[in-house]
């Protein structure tokens, strides 16, 4: 079995990669530019998205692709919150592929947004393996996980262009060295940007939402 699981593993990866490229060409092509977040279960990916949206969409037009195991209900709250969203639903499946991206693209409006999000699935290993033609790569870390993550998961904060720091609301009530966590990130990836950041109280947002623009900009 060992001497034929990497040939395999090595066809879904260029499979992957080859619609990935395909993605990227028909975003660009739009002028769309996509941001890929990825984070751990209730790190807070939708309630980053929801307030990037309350505060940005008089200023640009955005959309939103919603991975999760099951259940449309993320999408209905990024549609409540007056964006198109489409809803990807893996039945199991610990990532969005490249291919699931692109199929959905055909129920969004795509000469009418500038700025779409991908909110993957819940995970911190198996979505920053897959490209899925995004243009930035996002991942949320929340103060109540702790700030030894990238102990345990230094994969994915070593490939990622921003780190959000969310619930930072709680610093007052949890053991969090904020500065510790951000030097061990950094010795990981040194050139990545990093906003702390609530959702809840919108300390940060507006260093995060300028930034975001400024790449949007761009595409």
């Amino acid at each position: 079995m060992s001497t034929r699981r990497v040939p395999v593993v090595e066809r879904i990866m260029k499979a992957n990669d080859v619609q990935a490229m395909e993605n990227r060409e028909t975003f660009d092509a739009h002028g769309i530019h996509v941001v890929n977040i990825m984070a751990s279960p209730g790190a807070g990916k939708t309630s980053l998205i929801l307030e990037t949206v309350r505060r940005l969409k008089d200023q640009v037009r955005m959309a939103a692709i919603e991975g999760d195991l099951a259940s449309t209900v993320d999408t209905d709250k990024v549609r409540a919150g007056g964006i198109p969203a489409v809803q990807i639903n893996t039945g199991g499946g610990c990532h969005l592929d490249a291919n699931q991206v692109g199929q959905s693209l055909d129920d969004l409006p795509l000469d009418e947004i500038d700025l779409m999000f991908i909110e993957n699935v819940g995970n911190m290993v198996c979505p920053v393996g897959f490209y899925l033609g995004e243009h930035t790569r996002v991942a949320i870390s929340s103060v109540p996980e702790g700030d030894d993550k990238p102990h345990k998961y230094p994969k994915i904060y070593a490939n990622v262009d921003v780190l959000v720091i969310n619930k930072i609301d709680l610093l007052p009530y949890l053991a969090f060295d904020m500065e510790a966590f951000q030097t061990l990130v950094r010795g990981l990836n040194p050139e990545i940007q990093i906003f702390p950041v609530s959702c809840t109280t919108g300390e940060g947002f507006d260093a995060w939402t300028r930034w975001l623009l400024a790449q949007a900009e761009t595409s």
